[in-house]
């Protein structure tokens, strides 16, 4: 079968979304798992061993980026593609890119554009074993039209220009 599929691990508090998500990535052939907050995904990321996982900001118990932060602190998933799918304002994604964020999807998102991301993530993970230092650009809306790069941005791919 063309194409990469794999395992999705959905993080968002609002059900509607997660179903959006699901179905689109389902219909290319990824097997999706769905977690309401921060809290439960990181009580089942072990269990589910997903290949990517996205992330809503604006989440009880435990928010987006604070999630992302706790996923890059263990070794376990250290590695996992991580993609924020939100209004991806200039704070999110500064702070996104601090911990450690591979990608951003900004809401009302095109269902192309989230397969396509979806699927070079889910790329990138199985091709690269050192995926977290050999990232390049993250991927997503331009971010570099939303100013300054920050540390984590030049490290990660040189200087804007």
């Amino acid at each position: 079968m063309p194409g990469v599929s794999g395992r999705v691990l959905v993080v968002d508090d609002n059900k509607v979304i997660r179903q959006l998500i699901r179905v689109n990535l389902e219909l290319e052939g990824f097997e999706v798992v769905t977690a309401a907050d921060g809290a439960e995904c990181l009580d089942v990321v072990h269990q589910v061993c997903p290949d990517v996982v996205t992330l809503d900001v604006a989440m009880p118990r435990l928010d987006g980026l604070r999630t992302a932060a706790r996923l890059r602190a263990d070794p376990r998933t250290r590695d996992l593609p991580l993609a924020i799918i939100s209004a991806c304002t200039q704070y999110e994604v500064e702070a996104g890119l601090e911990v450690g964020v591979d990608a951003f999807l900004a809401k009302p998102f095109d269902p192309a554009e989230l397969i396509s991301l979806v699927q070079e993530l889910a790329a990138r993970g199985r091709d690269d074993a050192s995926f977290g230092s050999a990232l390049g650009p993250p991927l997503g809306p331009a971010i570099g039209s939303l100013g300054t790069p920050t540390e984590a941005e030049r490290a990660g791919r040189g200087a804007v220009g």
